[in-house]
């Protein structure tokens, strides 16, 4: 176990489809001619109060003064995210000296993930090529400060999938060398630097688990109908067996191993609209529920690192809650919470011996908080804020609402409001998030802050399909994309037109991945909604979108089949859905920003939807980065991206802006 939290990915906890759905009529053609973006700074005339309470966007965006922070399993040094040189590196310093170095050198794209050795000697962290997500596993041995490349072949995605500190000198590594589509697991001797092959993926696990004793006994599989199914063994080299199965409606996977390794904790929705926690023994089947809530899925479940047993586990609504089962920490969550107050709170890292822990709170107006926690004395040490300067603008409320959608579902929605709102002047950017499936959550978010402190209403609406909500939330979102995903988003709309008195003429879109498909299905399915839209790595077309991704996601295309189409006997539906054929119906002002080395939204989605716009004589402004991926990773591209964006909006919506500058360093490339 990596640590006493344990959070379920995609992979185990998400799976889940529907084969319905009908098909979307798009709208008649509506051609207008589109102003054309600006290039530089508006004028003063065109927007008010342009320059009044602005927060400058690299006190939101910018590198951080420190954050990351992790204890060394011996609890006596701390490791951390800070900039070195104005790129982000891991930095350790001792507990209780003013020794703090960097133990990286990166010099481009930063640093941002790291964990500890169990022996605290080393860090390991990943580290990709200009986005392409082929990460590598570099080891940083502290004596000597010395970078290795454990995992250096070419071409090759690596991830850490576990250490243990009673094995401090092995860890299992997944590596998809042998095939590019599967990932096997190799176990790797930190001291000699051996690799030998443990597990081999049989073509179709898409994610592993190991027990107490550091040995693969689980795994998840998808057949060609995506039905999921748990494998195991009773022993380490023993013949692999189901154990459960999910329909494509249902989600589930394994959470963790008892001690004994006779049981798996299970986290899942099999005979229940929401996550349920239960233990199943592997020999009988028997399962033993543990805890449901009737709100919300389970999010997040805490394992106890030496006894295996459960220490917490947190739901999340509208808020996130924590239900405590081990009495011998109920103090501890019970001091948490009182620091925290009304922020969320959470254990980040812990020594190996559990007397000391990092603990962080954060909230909409809260970047984030580390404290080191010590149990025996109960006191809780400041370590950082993560981005102080802050706390000298007033930062945004963020409310939650749950918003009614045309067929009744509700939507647990978030509204952040303009701490100095324009006078005479309410317009709105809905912010979609990606995914889809996935989920905005009550907490600090930059994106949200930065456009409310420019003067505009920032709604984020969990759409169906978003995760978090039960299995009938999540289905109700499959084959729905450009449909009732989208109608979703369109009733969010009407709603902060109708309830929050937003103008109608200056409402805006955003969102990236998901999000960016959500901007462009909105500008071209809803022509008359959108005032303003920013697309970020959004596919354009359903139909290349599945054709070209990434040879590991291969084992998973019956899912994206059932949730999202299938390419043979849904091409109708999924052409009809996508904006790409649409792209004459489109008035809105609009702006597209991708990574040139994205492996899950290929630069190809946006040159092609520009090529569309453009071939119909409309303007779009288009702005690639060729040393990114999904997203945009590096500060000087991060700022450029922010800087634009900012002006574009103002020239549309009236908003606030700060005055477009030239960021040094970035790679921008406008087409």
């Amino acid at each position: 176990m990596k640590s006493l939290i344990i959070t379920i990915s995609l992979l185990f906890a998400a799976i889940s489809c529907n084969k319905g759905g009908k098909e979307n009529t798009p709208p008649e053609k509506q051609p207008e001619k589109v102003e054309k973006v600006p290039e530089k700074t508006p004028e003063k005339k065109e927007v008010q109060e342009k320059y009044s309470n602005l927060i400058p966007r690299k006190k939101i965006f910018g590198n951080p003064l420190k954050t990351g922070f992790s204890i060394s399993p011996d609890g006596k040094k701390i490791a951390y995210i800070a900039p070195l040189n104005n790129v982000l590196n891991v930095w350790v310093e001792t507990i209780g000296k003013n020794d703090a170095q960097a133990v990286t050198k990166d010099t481009y794209r930063g640093i941002t993930n790291y964990i500890w050795t169990k022996d605290s000697s080393s860090l390991l962290y990943a580290q990709d090529k200009g986005g392409n997500e082929n990460f590598t596993i570099y080891q940083v041995k502290l004596d000597k400060l010395t970078v290795k490349a454990l995992t250096p072949e070419k071409d090759v995605r690596a991830g850490i999938v576990a250490t243990n500190k009673r094995f401090p000198n092995e860890v299992l590594i997944s590596m998809n060398a042998r095939d590019k589509k599967v990932f096997d697991i190799h176990r790797l001797n930190l001291k000699t630097g051996k690799m030998v092959l443990d597990t081999k993926n049989p073509g179709n696990v898409l994610g592993w688990l190991a027990d107490y004793n550091m040995k693969i006994r689980a795994g998840m599989v998808m057949d060609k109908d995506a039905k999921k199914s748990l494998i195991v063994r009773t022993t380490p080299n023993g013949k692999w067996k189901t154990l459960l199965t999910w329909d494509y409606l249902e989600s589930g996977g394994p959470v963790g191993f008892t001690k004994d390794g006779r049981s798996l904790y299970i986290m899942g929705n099999k005979g229940s609209d929401k996550y349920r926690l239960y233990t199943i023994d592997i020999a009988t089947g028997k399962k033993k529920e543990i805890y449901t809530n009737e709100k919300a899925d389970i999010s997040d479940v805490m394992i106890h690192p030496d006894k295996m047993t459960v220490v917490a586990v947190t739901t999340e609504y509208i808020k996130k809650e924590w239900k405590i089962f081990d009495k011998e920490f109920q103090k501890d969550f019970d001091a948490m919470k009182k620091l925290a107050g009304d922020l969320r709170f959470g254990l980040i890292s812990h020594t190996s011996d559990l007397k000391k822990w990092i603990v962080a709170t954060a909230g909409p107006k809260v970047p984030g908080k580390y404290y080191i926690y010590d149990r025996t004395k109960g006191t809780f040490d400041v370590l950082a804020d993560t981005r102080p300067e802050l706390k000298d603008f007033t930062l945004n409320e963020m409310k939650p609402v749950e918003i009614t959608a045309r067929d009744g579902l509700k939507l647990v929605s978030y509204l952040t409001i303009p701490a100095h709102p324009i006078k005479n002047h309410r317009p709105m950017i809905l912010l979609v998030h990606g995914g889809p499936w996935h989920r905005d959550r009550w907490s600090f978010d930059g994106m949200a802050q930065w456009l409310a402190n420019r003067g505009y209403w920032v709604l984020q609406v969990n759409f169906r399909g978003s995760t978090g909500f039960g299995k009938n939330f999540l289905n109700a979102g499959n084959k729905e994309w450009g449909r009732n995903m989208q109608h979703d988003l369109t009733d969010a709309v009407a709603w902060a037109i109708k309830n929050e008195n937003i103008d109608p003429k200056f409402v805006g879109i955003m969102g990236g991945s998901y999000g960016g498909y959500a901007t462009l299905a909105g500008v071209t399915f809803t022509p008359d909604l959108y005032a303003a839209a920013v697309d970020i790595v959004g596919p354009s077309s359903i139909e290349t979108l599945l054709k070209t991704v990434p040879p590991y996601w291969k084992p998973m295309m019956a899912l994206f089949s059932v949730r999202v189409g299938d390419i043979e006997k849904d091409l109708k539906m999924i052409r009809e859905r996508s904006p790409l054929h649409y792209a004459d119906r489109i008035k809105t002002p609009l702006a597209i920003f991708q990574g040139a080395n994205d492996p899950r939204v290929k630069v190809s989605e946006s040159d092609q939807m520009v090529q569309a716009i453009r071939k119909n004589k409309k303007e779009v402004m288009y702005i690639v980065y060729p040393d990114e991926g999904h997203g945009f990773k590096r500060e000087p591209n991060r700022m450029d991206f922010l800087a634009r964006t900012e002006v574009f909006l103002a020239k549309y919506l009236k908003g606030r802006f700060e005055p477009w500058t030239a960021w040094p360093g970035h790679t921008a490339k406008e087409k």
